[in-house]
């Protein structure tokens, strides 16, 4: 996937959790979009991790196309 697909599936990603978040105020959510949104979030999660794998390999003239997304057990185990 280029970066500018991985791109593109972010701003899908980000455009359906604001419409699950603000879906969210007042009512709340039913179990399945509270799911959705968890899945969301985490995808989202991927495709930065992915992009910035790409990034770095191309700085430091790798093929980036060598990045491969990584689990979402293990991006989401990342330090802030």
């Amino acid at each position: 996937m280029a970066d500018g697909e991985i791109l593109g599936r972010i701003d899908e990603l980000i455009a359906e959790e604001h419409e699950l978040r603000s879906r969210s105020v007042g009512v709340g959510l039913s179990g399945g979009d509270k799911d959705r949104l968890t899945s969301v979030e985490q995808q989202l999660d991927q495709c930065w991790d992915l992009l910035r794998q790409r990034r770095a390999k191309s700085e430091f003239h790798e093929n980036p196309d060598d990045a491969q997304a990584r689990p979402v057990s293990e991006v989401e185990s990342y330090r802030q």
